[in-house]
């Protein structure tokens, strides 16, 4: 670990130690440091359509299940994507050539792992169940994750508060108790409305 993932380290500690009941961590740009891997698969499965997306978008909307990118896509480019059908092969083309490529975000990885045993850990993501698994596996934290709540399994997605809610009910902890780890502002949004504290981690 560089000195300054390892400064991070401390402060992501300082500021975490004795508060909580619960870690809720975001998955892609968070734990992983996956999101240009996210970006290329999103541009090439939209170059099946003749569409030149800008990868900024998915920036934009870091945490928004595929499907409703796939949404914001046609709004955006007038286009008639079958938002399903593109989030299936978005996610089959990430799966297939560029998820092996995923490192870790060191410094929250660690994070995670030293409170493990010690306070309840949950993965909320805009993610599939399947994909957030692949690569949390990648990773080499799957084990370590008591809870995964994913793309489609509550009502609303992120920026709404329904993912963490739904974490913080079925790990059994008042979501004041809760804190959350994201990378972009749909999560921050998505925390804030659950009441639960929440950690830029791209901007510590």
């Amino acid at each position: 670990m560089t000195k300054s993932s390892a400064k991070k380290l401390e402060i992501l500690t300082q500021r975490t130690e004795g508060k909580y009941d619960a870690f809720l961590y975001d998955c892609d740009g968070t734990l992983a440091n996956n999101m240009p891997l996210h970006k290329a698969a999103y541009v090439k499965a939209a170059s099946k359509y003749n569409i030149e997306l800008d990868p900024n978008l998915i920036d934009e909307l870091a945490g928004w299940p595929t499907v409703k990118v796939a949404e914001e896509i046609n709004r955006r480019y007038a286009t008639n994507l079958d938002p399903v059908t593109f989030g299936k092969e978005k996610s089959l083309l990430y799966v297939s050539e560029f998820i092996s490529q995923t490192e870790p975000i060191d410094y929250v990885v660690d994070h995670l792992k030293n409170h493990v045993g010690k306070i309840k850990i949950a993965v909320v993501s805009g993610g599939s169940r399947s994909t957030v698994e692949k690569t949390l596996t990648t990773l080499g934290i799957l084990p370590y994750i008591e809870l995964l709540v994913c793309a489609g399994e509550t009502p609303k997605g992120k920026p709404f508060p329904d993912p963490f809610l739904r974490a913080a009910e079925l790990l059994e902890v008042n979501p004041s108790r809760c804190i959350v780890f994201e990378d972009g502002d749909p999560g921050v949004q998505a925390a804030e409305a659950a009441g639960m504290d929440w950690i830029r981690v791209d901007q510590i």
